[in-house]
């Protein structure tokens, strides 16, 4: 299946594949730096025919990276845009940027954000923030972007 990438409401979507379960094109948003504090990525959607709306959305963590995460993940196509080496690497990309968005949160909120930590000023760190959300989430959004969007076998 060809890889492909469709420019809808201002950010790239990379076709992920076909859905096993009803035949729709599965698509994996951009990820954006949000609301000035934290990257919002990992969005899988589901478009109506015209791309005009989004009819399903769900997160990839929620899909893929859960026990059996190879499995989830080639369970749920009927077919994907990406061999068995680039369906692990992006496993991988994928995770390691949950976790580092994770604790980029901590970092900057100085807690887990579920109540008032009191040692929320030793858990700040903006410096250590800022390092991981100007280089390496940028760094392995766009190494995922290589991996759906083609580049990887250039």
């Amino acid at each position: 299946m060809k890889k492909e990438i469709k420019k809808v409401f201002g950010h790239n979507y990379y076709l992920l594949g076909i859905r096993k379960e009803d035949g729709q094109k599965v698509w994996l948003e951009e990820g954006h730096f949000d609301c000035g504090w934290y990257y919002g990525l990992g969005y899988v959607e589901i478009f109506n025919k015209n791309y005009t709306d989004i009819e399903e959305h769900t997160h990839f963590d929620c899909l893929f990276l859960t026990n059996k995460i190879y499995d989830s993940f080639v369970d749920y196509f009927q077919e994907t845009t990406l061999n068995d080496k680039e369906i692990w690497k992006l496993l991988e990309n994928m995770k390691a940027l949950y976790t580092i968005r994770d604790y980029s949160d901590l970092l900057h909120l100085g807690g887990a954000h579920i109540t008032q930590n009191d040692n929320k000023e030793i858990i700040k760190n903006d410096a250590e923030y800022k390092r991981i959300n100007d280089v390496v989430i940028p760094t392995l959004l766009n190494e995922v972007y290589k991996i759906v969007g083609g580049a990887e076998n250039e």
